[in-house]
């Protein structure tokens, strides 16, 4: 299952996907879901399971996002 992480803007979905990388979690940027809305075009596709450990990597980061959504 996976999940997509989604930003208020392209700089902070671009950033995320680095820091995720840099900590050794799969992700990649990709366009925003038509069923889900954002004001950023991207958002950062994760496994769900990847959840928790992703939202702790950005929080101490302090890369905002809107939110996580399961697919």
């Amino acid at each position: 299952m996976k999940a997509v992480i989604l930003f208020y803007s392209t700089n902070q979905a671009i950033w995320a996907e680095n820091e995720l990388k840099s900590h050794e979690l799969s992700c990649r940027l990709i366009s925003v879901p038509r069923h889900l809305s954002s004001d950023c075009g991207y958002c950062v596709q994760i496994d769900a399971e990847d959840k928790e450990k992703a939202t702790d990597i950005l929080t101490a980061n302090k890369i905002e996002f809107e939110k996580i959504e399961i697919l």
